[in-house]
């Protein structure tokens, strides 16, 4: 028997462990909560109501199905929902309330229906407001309602950025009051300076077509070839001056035109000329395409760059007041990131183009280029399910420094004046 006892204790446990992982998932199970999520614009706030159909159909007493709440309970639904929503501005002057058509959504793994939000201050003007809301709370009284700010441009709060918690109401908590207009145009315009640095900072694509730009700027086109330019470094930071702003200009150009409706054009061919653009830049690199050519090609494809900017931009559900420093914020955030990069970089170039191992350089970064590039454009135009190179363009995207570190220590190594022979140093016996 006691041998058979270490045997069964650990059978005993081992079965207990199994029982306990086999229902830990349903104990963990998080209960199904609703969620009110809020875009604050300056006439209006917009946004979304998310009930889960397991508790919703408790709370009204009736089994709602996918088909039941888009086909026969639609209207008794939208009116249930409606008429447990309220809300007020501080001198209790009540907000009109508006649901849009509803839909079915699967969120976090549960069938949720999904309702538009819509409310109106009566003085067209948003300012702090008290929320009412005890949709499902008002019969279930174990429920929970997570209230979030998913955009507020005033409080620095993008779409693009994870949604701020105000409150949770539950049955006994069934109003809060939601803040708005308490921040400043400059909080918003700082948020969208910083999108525009990340949105830059993190594409490998903006990045590498910079890059290609930059490769040729010392030099000067001469019979089809590029040499080495006089030993000016004014005249090189001139001409990276000068691609630079022609980027500007053009992505500048298209970017608010975009934004403001004017033009809209599909993502997929907008992300395909961006790789082609890196393409041309790659080879204009290795042989110039043009006399200046780098300028003409940072303005011609700085429009198609502002395109793709500009669906950044559309997604962030501007207001019409918000638009003007929205582009001012995010134009300044590329423009540093774009000035960074020269400054980590245009040195190192710099001196390596007065060394005979620049050639080697610039035809070999240019491969690159020009490889990653055609990578781009055969995944964009769907003719490959993947980019094999992916992992290497992420890992060079997140080390800037380490890359700028090691073309600057390629340069010291290249200015570094060789060693005269040996037998040179040797003095001769007499």
């Amino acid at each position: 028997m006691r041998r058979l006892l270490p045997a069964l204790v650990i059978t005993v446990l081992t079965v207990f462990l199994l029982a306990g992982g086999l229902a830990s998932p349903a104990g963990a199970h998080p209960m199904s909560t609703s969620a009110v999520l809020l875009d604050i614009g300056d006439d209006r706030v917009q946004g979304e109501v998310r009930l889960p159909l397991d508790r919703l159909s408790v709370a009204v007493h009736r089994d709602l199905t996918r088909a039941d709440v888009l086909g026969a309970d639609r209207a008794f639904l939208k009116n249930y929902t409606a008429g447990h929503i309220a809300a007020a501005s501080d001198d209790g002057r009540s907000w009109a309330v508006s649901l849009g058509t509803g839909s079915v959504r699967a969120i976090d793994g549960t069938p949720h229906l999904v309702y538009p939000l819509e409310l109106r201050p009566p003085d067209g003007q948003v300012t702090d407001f008290r929320l009412r809301y005890d949709v499902i709370v008002e019969e279930l009284l174990t429920h929970r309602i997570f209230v979030t700010v998913r955009y507020d441009f005033d409080r620095g709060i993008l779409k693009t950025d994870d949604a701020e918690t105000l409150g949770v109401l539950d049955h006994e908590t069934q109003s809060l009051d939601v803040p708005a207009g308490q921040g400043s145009w400059l909080r918003g315009f700082a948020t969208t300076a910083g999108l525009g640095i990340e949105h830059v900072g993190s594409g490998a694509d903006h990045l590498l077509f910079l890059l290609m730009l930059l490769l040729p700027a010392p030099l000067m086109a001469a019979g089809g070839r590029w040499r080495a330019a006089a030993p000016s470094a004014r005249r090189s930071v001139v001409r990276v001056v000068h691609v630079v702003t022609a980027f500007a200009i053009g992505h500048s150009l298209t970017l608010a035109a975009a934004a403001a409706g004017l033009l809209d054009v599909p993502s997929r061919p907008v992300e395909t000329l961006i790789a082609l653009s890196i393409a041309v830049s790659a080879v204009h690199a290795v042989r110039p395409l043009a006399a200046r050519g780098e300028v003409l090609i940072a303005a011609g494809f700085g429009l198609v760059h502002g395109l793709a900017f500009a669906s950044l931009i559309g997604d962030l559900g501007l207001a019409r007041g918000s638009l003007v420093t929205t582009l001012l914020g995010f134009n300044l955030g590329i423009e540093l990131t774009q000035l960074l990069v020269v400054a980590l970089l245009m040195p190192s170039l710099l001196v390596l183009a007065r060394t005979g191992a620049y050639t080697a350089f610039r035809v070999g970064v240019a491969g690159v280029g020009l490889v990653f590039s055609v990578s781009w454009m055969l995944e964009r135009a769907g003719l490959t399910p993947t980019d094999p190179f992916a992992g290497v363009q992420t890992w060079l995207v997140q080390n800037p420094l380490l890359i700028a570190a090691a073309v600057a220590a390629l340069a010291f190594a290249a200015r570094r004046p060789a060693l005269p022979p040996l037998a040179r140093r040797v003095r001769p016996r007499r």
